[in-house]
């Protein structure tokens, strides 16, 4: 009898067949943490990606700051439009790289699950606050491990784990895959690039206030200086096992990197705006530390096997912006009395 393949199988055939030796096979993937029956129609690698967008964690970003808070207007970056901008580009170079999109994908759609409200302010302020430290990329990990579907985790594949943990640029040389580093170039190409435009639509700044050397090797506008990126990456990187881009464009990248830290993420408005946030999460940190059963109930249970202050990071860590000032001002802001004519 003939054997009827299935949708799984195709795709195995054709990622062994098109995909680079240097690719990550879907068949090949080291695994889950604990073993579970497979599915016939996705690979691993598919499944992992369906599980992540379908995620409470996934869900909160689309109200969690990039970089303005709270931003008046809806047209500005926010952490769930970058992520997406992430996935998109680190396909583009996997598809380019004759890579495996799908891990590609997966690993940018859950790379900064476990960021912070009021964006990198936030994850400075946990990590001063935190006997542990906090960093953003390993709460990401602890949200697919853990904190998801009430203390169960996702169950993802070690590569995408892998990806997640290592996404950010100190660890850039750390993944082990090839799509886990397209996926540390793509967050680091998408924050500069929708950043500068946020700034320049708040009024921070002009376009023609990006140095002119700058703009002479990567391009005018957003979507030039993406391609300029992804351009180099697929002529330095192409039939190699690496992912990196040219020189020259990387020096380029990293001067616009340097000019934004100088003009947004570091000015004197950022540095009040975090001042706030600080006094905010602060309280409401040592709020939770000091009389802890006012967590919700699921984090309650967490502290039976955790740190009471991991705990309470991973509360905080959780909350959207407008979650966060609602919570403050539920704890913290006196409400008015509510009065009857009940007894006049």
């Amino acid at each position: 009898m003939k054997k009827i393949w299935s949708l799984k199988e195709k795709t195995y055939s054709s990622e062994r067949a098109f995909l680079s030796p240097f690719a990550a096979l879907s068949q090949n993937t080291k695994g889950r943490l604990k073993e579970e029956e497979p599915c016939n129609m996705r690979t691993d690698f598919q499944r992992d990606r369906d599980r992540i967008i379908y995620c409470n964690a996934f869900m909160r970003l689309k109200n969690k700051t990039q970089v303005f808070f709270s931003p008046e207007g809806d047209h500005y970056v926010t952490r769930l439009t970058h992520t997406l901008d992430v996935s998109q580009i680190a396909r583009s170079m996997a598809r380019a790289l004759s890579l495996n999109e799908d891990l590609a994908e997966a690993i940018a759609l859950g790379h900064d699950l476990g960021h912070t409200p009021f964006g990198h302010s936030g994850e400075r302020i946990l990590n001063k606050l935190s006997p542990e430290g906090f960093r953003h990329n390993e709460q990401s990990l602890r949200v697919v491990d853990v904190l998801e579907k009430h203390g169960k985790g996702l169950n993802l594949t070690y590569e995408v784990r892998d990806g997640i943990l290592n996404h950010n640029k100190l660890s850039e040389d750390k993944p082990n895959t090839l799509e886990g580093k397209c996926v540390c170039l793509a967050d680091r190409i998408a924050y500069i690039n929708h950043d500068l435009e946020d700034a320049v639509r708040a009024g921070i700044l002009h376009a023609e206030d990006v140095p002119k050397d700058v703009t002479a090797v990567l391009g005018n506008s957003s979507r030039e200086r993406i391609n300029s990126a992804i351009c180099s990456i697929y002529e330095y990187s192409n039939g190699k096992n690496l992912v990196k881009m040219h020189p020259e464009v990387e020096r380029a990248s990293e001067q616009l990197r340097s000019f934004m830290f100088k003009y947004v993420y570091m000015t004197e408005y950022a540095a009040k705006e975090e001042e706030k946030a600080e006094k905010m999460l602060s309280q409401m940190y040592f709020y939770y530390l000091n009389d802890a059963k006012n967590l919700p109930e699921n984090y309650l249970e967490l502290i039976k096997k955790y740190p009471l202050e991991k705990v309470v990071c991973d509360y905080i860590s959780s909350m959207t912006d407008r979650y966060a000032v609602y919570t403050f001002n539920k704890i913290f802001v006196p409400r008015g009395w509510t009065f009857t004519d009940e007894g006049n």
